[in-house]
């Protein structure tokens, strides 16, 4: 253990000592914070996680973080429609203002109730993200904030307001300003700072405003009616026309640059009826039911989906099972690779890349890591199909749900021009997970069986998250949230299902930070397959043979009696009942995997409902005797059979040029080509050759299942810094409380250096008052430096002081510690009061 850090020991702790009572006006942001309770503090730090990283050392810095512009910019971001409106009429108030101000700007003239209504708990909302502080009779925006928000003519106010009359005649003359007045009517003034008072007065006053505007021509109101919402500059001539001169001499058009002139805020305000905003939204926009169906008919076609989806992604890893399509070098899959995968699930290219996706961000497949890389299932998938087919259905609903890698951009191009291919590097977007939570959200909102109105839910989602820098990527995420739902069984007709509901709390606090326990999302996962496994139908271990050489299988079939069955047959059609088809390559394959003629005699008699049709019987012990009456092995090949006339029929057939054989004995003939070019030569001329091994051993084929090493699933990419839990925030809170009191403590005067800082005490003078405050338990201020050089200030109560070391209550780490005395830079008695 290192002599040079304060070690706590095993002694009690006490409390914190509550901070000090802020005025009942505060001066600063800070001060503000000073005055706020622990669960307030908390509050902060949870809706803007981003002061956490790391932990302020006081609510100083803590202050001064929050007003930083990157921390704004994303605070302001984060706000629903008409908080941000509230900011940005904040931003265009008097600073200070007063709640009163702040109602009359957003309801105006008319008193809109839903504004009224609303602006309490929007400007709660502020107050609590720490963008506005001060009591209602003074309430400020944080600089920032209303750097960021505050018209200028290089960054126009979301409002369509102007600069005001102050602003836009500060570098006017004071004669010119004086003929402004003069000309609005006005007694001219002795300065021009009263002058301006007196523009703004007038301009204020709706009955003398008003008078005034009732004297205007016709075509100057009409030029106001076109600035009144903004933008609010224009452009005039050196030499402006009539109506143009009259808003000119009164100051209702005043010059901004050359050529350029602007609306007065003030007289925008008085056209505008006193609202800021040409329309407040105070109340978000409903979620409307397009359709209504029974809750049971929603759940039946949601289940059928899931078992669809559960059927997809398994027939896409087994058609991979043996190694999938090569990784591109930039990562990803080829264009030919997925048109491949479409074909084989007989799916369009989109469908065909989000099944693919989904199984990638499950788990259950990746690439395999070789020289040659490919892409491959993953041992997870081999425990993934163990599993009841509810709990399959949960995994991959939840994988869904969580992950931030989003089919839907697959075939765009990024910013970089480049295309974004399936399974590629570039297809993480960190809001993909909240906007698919939340688009399930506003389905639940609606009466079971109902499915929303999808421009209803997009406009929702717009009022909850306005920025324009975020709006086009969630809109088009929450559209594929809706059709990916479906496609998954979440989703049935459109309607959130039963399962769904129980889903989406699953997913609520998987990866979000919330504080949850970890079994909490798995225990609602449970619940939500719990909830779809009646649903789903029960695997059947029987088939019906019919006599045109297929089988029906009037749904899903156990999986050893499905896998058999899929090297006996090939798959014909799918749907409700999978149709398989015998065939003569069919049978040979069961045949090359050894089993016997008799041994598929007793799989079909054991397994069909129907008898076995004799066309089938017939198929299966033709094919089986002419198996292996040909046998090939190497010499580079041959072929080896007792039937001297069959030998010759191979010869004499052209199709068996390009194997370039040649008799070596009556029984047995040499090719130039391999083992392998030669099996399937002879069979694509209709033989049935079996291969042999140097023993003279029929070799058994089977399909050779590639798995990569154990891969876990792709991490989500968090959009900016993790929610932080409560024992983060409980912890957070009591340092940066704790620090505070440190660096606010009030010390007795000491003597000062020439630049106003507290000296640094010698060796001795430590010594000397470290003892005094043991014997008389009081604490003291220290300044310490850590073996990291790390300054910081610390208030301590000693309880001991030995062997170069003293043991102290630490009231900033709320612990008893042991600091080394040469790391003390300084020590003072803390003041009397």
């Amino acid at each position: 253990m290192s002599t040079d850090e304060p070690q706590p020991t095993d002694s009690a702790s006490a409390s914190v000592t509550a901070p000090p009572r802020a005025a009942e006006t505060p001066r600063s942001l800070a001060e503000a914070l000073r005055s706020r309770d622990d669960d307030a503090l908390a509050a902060l730090l949870r809706a803007r996680p981003d002061l956490l990283g790391p932990v302020p050392n006081d609510l100083t810095q803590l202050a001064t973080r929050a007003g930083t512009r990157a921390s704004v910019v994303r605070a302001l971001e984060r706000l629903d429609r008409f908080a941000q409106q509230v900011a940005e009429t904040l931003a265009v108030a008097q600073d200070p203002t007063s709640y009163g101000e702040v109602r009359a700007l957003l309801a105006g003239d008319d008193r809109d109730a839903a504004v009224e209504e609303a602006l309490p708990h929007a400007l709660a909302t502020l107050h609590e993200q720490a963008l506005v502080w001060g009591p209602d009779d003074r309430l400020r925006l944080v600089r920032t904030a209303r750097e960021l928000l505050a018209p200028a003519p290089q960054h126009p106010s979301p409002t369509g307001l102007g600069p005001t009359v102050a602003e836009a005649t500060a570098g006017m003359s004071p004669t010119r300003v004086q003929d402004i007045v003069a000309a609005a009517g006005l007694p001219t003034t002795h300065d021009p700072v009263s002058a301006v008072g007196s523009l703004t007065a007038l301009f204020t006053d709706r009955a003398r405003m008003s008078a005034l505007l009732d004297e205007a021509p016709a075509e100057s109101v009409e030029v106001l009616s076109r600035l009144v919402w903004g933008p609010p500059y224009g452009q005039v001539t050196a030499d402006p026309a009539r109506h143009l001169r009259w808003l000119l001499d009164r100051g209702l058009l005043l010059p901004t640059a050359p050529g350029t002139v602007v609306l007065p805020r003030e007289a925008a305000l008085h056209l505008r009826g006193g609202r800021a905003h040409r329309a407040p939204e105070p109340t978000p926009p409903p979620v409307e039911a397009a359709r209504e169906h029974r809750p049971q008919v929603v759940d039946t076609t949601a289940a059928g989906q899931a078992y669809t989806a559960l059927a997809t992604v398994e027939e896409l890893l087994k058609d991979w099972d043996e190694g999938g399509p090569a990784v591109l070098r930039a990562g990803g899959l080829s264009v030919r690779d997925l048109k491949r995968t479409a074909v084989a699930l007989d799916l369009p290219e989109p469908l065909a890349a989000f099944w693919v996706e989904l199984a990638y961000a499950a788990g259950l497949l990746a690439s395999d890591g070789e020289a040659d890389e490919r892409y491959a299932a993953t041992p997870a998938y081999d425990e993934w199909q163990e599993l009841p087919a509810p709990a399959r259905w949960s995994a991959l609903a939840t994988a869904w749900l969580t992950a931030t890698r989003t089919a839907g951009l697959i075939g765009g191009r990024d910013g970089k021009d480049r295309t974004l291919s399936a399974l590629g590097p570039h297809l993480d977007r960190s809001a993909a997970p909240e906007v698919r939570r939340r688009v399930l959200a506003l389905a639940a909102t609606l009466p079971e069986g109902a499915a929303p109105v999808a421009d209803s839910l997009l406009a929702r989602l717009r009022w909850e998250r306005p920025s324009p820098a975020s709006q086009d990527l969630r809109s088009r995420i929450a559209r594929w949230t809706l059709n990916e739902a479906e496609l998954l069984g979440v989703t049935g007709r459109g309607a959130l299902s039963t399962h769904g509901r129980a889903l989406l709390a699953a997913g609520a606090g998987a990866g979000t930070g919330s504080g949850d326990s970890p079994a909490e999302p798995a225990l609602a996962a449970a619940h939500a397959a719990q909830l779809l496994a009646p649903l789903l139908p029960e695997p059947l271990d029987h088939v019906l043979l019919q006599a045109d050489l297929t089988a029906v299988a009037p749904g899903p079939l156990e999986r050893p009696l499905a896998d058999a069955l899929a090297v006996l047959a090939d798959v014909e059609s799918k749907g409700g009942a999978t149709v398989y088809r015998f065939t003569p390559g069919s049978v040979r394959r069961a045949l090359d995997s050894g089993q016997s003629a008799s041994d598929l005699h007793a799989f079909l008699t054991a397994h069909s409902r129907t008898p076995v049709p004799q066309p089938l019987a017939y198929l299966i012990d033709d094919v089986a005797r002419r198996h292996g009456h040909l046998r090939i092995g190497a010499a580079s090949a041959y072929v080896r059979c007792d039937d001297e006339a069959l030998l010759n029929e191979i010869l004499a057939d052209k199709r068996a040029q390009s194997l370039r054989l040649r008799r070596l004995a009556p029984t047995v003939l040499a090719a130039q080509a391999d083992p392998g070019a030669l099996l399937d030569g002879l069979r694509g001329m209709g033989f049935a050759p079996a291969a042999e091994s140097a023993d003279g051993d029929v070799l058994i084929t089977r399909a050779h299942a590639h798995r990569t090493p154990p891969r876990s699933a792709p991490e989500p990419v968090p959009e900016g810094p993790p929610l932080p839990d409560a024992t983060l925030v409980g912890a957070a809170v009591r340092a940066i409380r704790a620090g505070d009191l440190a660096s606010t403590a009030p010390r007795k005067e000491a003597p000062q250096t020439a630049d106003g800082r507290l000296p640094r005490t010698t060796a001795a003078e430590t010594l000397a008052t470290m003892q005094a405050a043991v014997l008389t338990g009081e604490a003291v201020w220290i300044g310490y430096v850590n073996a990291e050089g790390s300054a910081s200030q610390r208030v301590i109560a000693p309880v001991r002081v030995e062997g170069g070391f003293v043991t102290a209550y630490d009231h900033t780490a709320d612990e008893v510690r042991t600091y080394p005395l040469h790391r003390i830079t300084g020590v003072a008695e803390l003041a009397d009061d």
